[in-house]
This record gives structure tokens, C-alpha cells and sequence, in this order.
């Protein structure tokens, strides 16, 4: 019974600091990328994609969002769904930039591998380690 309980705690673990990393992400895009403006090749996916006209309000906005994000995951509320809103937004985001604006993302067409091993992360976090921390409180 001990090791079940010890194997809990540090599934509990880290759970806790991966949903730390995605908050973390989704802050450091939404505030400091879009928000404050300190990435501009954002604004110019954004102005690639959605036209140049409105890429700056429309950058704000999706950072806004990204911070709504954030708090969404850290609040914990609905945990399995902002997992399946984290992977649609990001694997549908990727690959919109894949087709419209690969040369400025910051690892080109490599980006998509990343998006994949983010979004399987957000995946394992909430439908593997999440279920094991059930029995100890989150």
C-alpha cells in the first residue's frame, strides 16, 4: 500500500509541474510575445494569416486569449477539456502557419514537431498522469 501511495504523490508531482509549463507557455506567448509586443514575427504571422490591416489589434486579442488560457489551466476548472481545447488550438494553429508563414516561425517547418510534442504532453498530463492523482488531492 505504500509504494501505490508514494507512485500517487509523485504522479500528483508531476502533474502539478507540467500544468506549471503550460501555464507558463500560454503566459510567456500571450503577455510577453503578443501582449507587450517583444516577438514581432507574431504580429507578422498574425498580419500573414489574417491580413495586415487588423494584425495588431487581432495579435492583442489572441493574446488576450492566451492569458485566458492560462487561467483556465491554472484554475484546474474543467481539466480534460482544456487539455482538448490546449491540443485543437495548437495542432490547428501549426498547421495554419505551416501552410501561410513557415518562414517566420522560429524553427521553420520544424515547428510542427514541436507543436506535436507539446500537444502530446498536454495529452499524457491530462489523460494519463491527471486520472492517477484522483485518489490524493490536486
Amino acid at each position: 500500500m505504500r509504494a501505490n501511495s508514494n507512485s500517487k504523490i509523485g504522479f500528483k508531482r508531476f502533474y502539478k509541474a507540467l500544468t506549471a509549463v503550460f501555464v507558463a507557455v500560454w503566459l510567456v506567448n500571450g503577455f510577453y510575445c503578443k501582449i507587450m509586443g517583444m516577438v514581432p514575427r507574431h504580429e507578422q504571422i498574425v498580419g500573414r494569416v489574417l491580413g495586415e490591416e487588423y494584425a495588431s489589434v487581432l495579435t492583442l486579442l489572441i493574446g488576450i486569449s492566451e492569458l485566458l488560457m492560462a487561467a483556465w489551466l491554472a484554475s484546474g476548472f474543467l481539466r480534460r477539456m482544456s487539455a482538448l481545447a490546449q491540443i485543437i488550438l495548437v495542432l490547428t494553429m501549426n498547421i495554419i502557419e505551416f501552410a501561410f508563414a513557415s518562414d517566420l516561425l522560429l524553427w521553420g517547418r520544424l515547428n510542427a514537431a514541436f507543436a506535436a510534442f507539446f500537444a502530446g504532453l498536454v495529452a499524457f498530463n491530462a489523460f494519463y498522469l491527471y486520472p492517477r492523482t484522483l485518489d490524493s488531492s490536486v
